[in-house]
């Protein structure tokens, strides 16, 4: 008789083994990780990652969607619910960079992984996913300035965060605050705003 699965404890360990591939990933690289190494990571057998992923290749690609997606929901709730146009910048930035440890992780892992893409279909595909996905955020914030040019804005808004990410990760010693405050301005700049967005005009 065929073992029954229940859908909600297997998400749980699905999440789980994603989250230790992840980490074994950070610690080893894409290329070099195997899944021993991620077995390891996650206590157990190299045949209960192949039973809920397939492959490497599936269960790596998991990891993006998932790490990624993590990324773009809590960023869509934090804009969803600041009040004020600055408090919504505010928000997107403290998500770009949320903690130096967390930064320094997500931004190594996708780095890595769009270097494997560029060789893989499948995982290009899942980047590309991302891609649209982060797009669509850049452009939620790129409107507060108005829609006219929003879709420039929202590709200048992307070039900066992903440049100063780079210059995290070459950072020996990363000032998270330093990071935030940069990026606010640039953003600011490019809806151009000098300092704080202008206040909505009252009611009535």
């Amino acid at each position: 008789m065929a073992r029954r699965v229940n859908p909600i404890q297997d998400r749980v360990r699905r999440a789980a083994l994603e989250k230790a591939a992840y980490l074994a990933i950070y610690e080893r690289g894409y290329a070099g990780v195997t899944l021993a190494d991620i077995a390891g990571y996650a206590g157990v057998s190299k045949g209960t990652l192949a039973y809920h992923f397939g492959s490497r290749a599936g269960l790596l690609a998991a990891v993006m969607r998932r790490f990624t997606r993590t990324i773009t929901v809590a960023t869509r709730r934090a804009l969803r619910q600041a009040g004020t146009p600055g408090a919504k910048l505010a928000a997107y930035v403290e998500n770009q960079f949320y903690g130096v440890e967390n930064t320094r992780r997500f931004y190594t892992v996708s780095l890595d992984f769009l270097a494997a893409a560029t060789r893989d279909p499948e995982l290009m595909a899942v980047q590309r996913d991302f891609q649209r996905e982060t797009l669509a955020l850049d452009l939620e914030l790129a409107r507060l300035a108005g829609e006219a040019g929003a879709g420039e804005r929202a590709r200048l808004l992307r070039a900066l965060v992903e440049g100063l990410s780079v210059r995290f990760l070459a950072d020996p010693a990363p000032d998270l605050a330093a990071y935030r405050a940069e990026c606010l301005r640039g953003l600011r700049a490019i809806l151009g705003w000098e300092e704080e967005p202008p206040a909505p005009s009252p009611a009535g």
